[in-house]
């Protein structure tokens, strides 16, 4: 079948059009016709090398697709169901046909289109748990560096929705989009632990990083307790810093639940471009380049009018 990967660790003249096999789902495995797919800053990072796989291998980590087959000791899933979910290894789902994780997978409702689906388990996913680890109640103020990205703008609407207080700490031109979502925006640069104390006068309850470096360094001054900084961009300075890593509840009720917040339009994944696999290669350049705002979706018939999930 055909499929879009890498051939070596490298940049992106490592990365192609592929001829593989349809590979045949073990146990606790789904196989499914895709759908849709989701393109993610870690699928350039794995074919530069960060999470150990040499290839070749196929990129894609989130899927939503048709169920053709389903592995050993798999409950509750059927030919011919609609699911997304997450890909064995973060490899696999830019394919025509793909694996995904039973354990990690839930059924698509109707509400909810493919490419929406297909972008749950990373972006929004990674949000949903965040907020679980820092287990803030309503009436806490939380800031988000990086708000204006692929996991931020969920997680400024989840936080939202329990009733927190959100401080975005992101560029300019993305303070509307920020802001609509129903944060409280603020620029990075100099002057910017004023700014937050500005926009949270009664102070911070927890910071969860998107970006890593000297932006994270400066804004973990802001929180006293330090099991309330988490971060995902910089896994080795959060530590340092006190802090720690998000851990991940991969697990199909995190999935269902997203779906229907999607379903109710209380959650926009905000997807503003779907291509089709033809144009793997130009999906995956506008997310390393940082040219796109919002999530970018590879579908098989691609609708480049998706819905939003929420209205706001």
């Amino acid at each position: 079948m055909r499929a879009y990967g890498f051939t070596e660790v490298g940049g992106p003249e490592k990365q192609g059009f592929l001829d593989v096999p349809v590979p045949d789902p073990g146990p606790g495995e789904l196989l499914v016709r895709v759908r849709a797919a989701g393109v993610n800053p870690g699928d350039w990072r794995l074919r530069e090398g960060s999470y150990g796989v040499s290839g070749p291998a196929v990129l894609g980590r989130e899927v939503a697709g048709t169920v053709t087959a389903v592995g050993l000791e798999v409950d509750g899933f059927s030919i011919g169901d609609e699911v997304f979910g997450g890909c064995p290894g973060m490899v696999g789902g830019w394919a025509e046909q793909a694996l995904i994780t039973a354990s990690f997978a839930a059924h698509r409702p109707d509400a909810v289109p493919p490419e929406l689906a297909a972008v749950l388990p990373v972006a929004a996913g990674t949000a949903h748990d965040a907020l679980e680890n820092l287990g803030l109640r309503a009436g806490a103020t939380l800031l988000v560096n990086g708000a204006g990205g692929g996991v931020g703008i969920p997680v400024v609407q989840l936080a939202r929705a329990r009733g927190i207080t959100v401080v975005g700490v992101a560029s300019p031109a993305k303070h509307d989009l920020v802001a609509g979502f129903g944060a409280i925006p603020v620029a990075y640069g100099d002057g910017l632990l004023e700014r937050v104390r500005a926009a949270a006068p009664g102070g911070v309850d927890a910071v969860f990083d998107l970006v890593g470096g000297e932006a994270l360094r400066t804004v973990a001054g802001v929180v006293a307790d330090r099991s309330k900084l988490l971060s995902i961009a910089d896994k080795p300075l959060v530590r340092e810093l006190g802090g720690r890593e998000v851990e991940r509840d991969r697990s199909t009720a995190v999935l269902a639940g997203l779906a229907e917040l999607v379903a109710s339009r209380a959650l926009d994944p905000h997807v503003t471009r779907v291509r089709p696999l033809d144009e793997a290669g130009e999906a995956l350049a506008e997310v390393e380049n940082g040219h796109v705002v919002g999530k970018v979706v590879l579908a098989s018939r691609p609708n480049r009018n998706v819905p939003r999930g929420a209205v706001h």
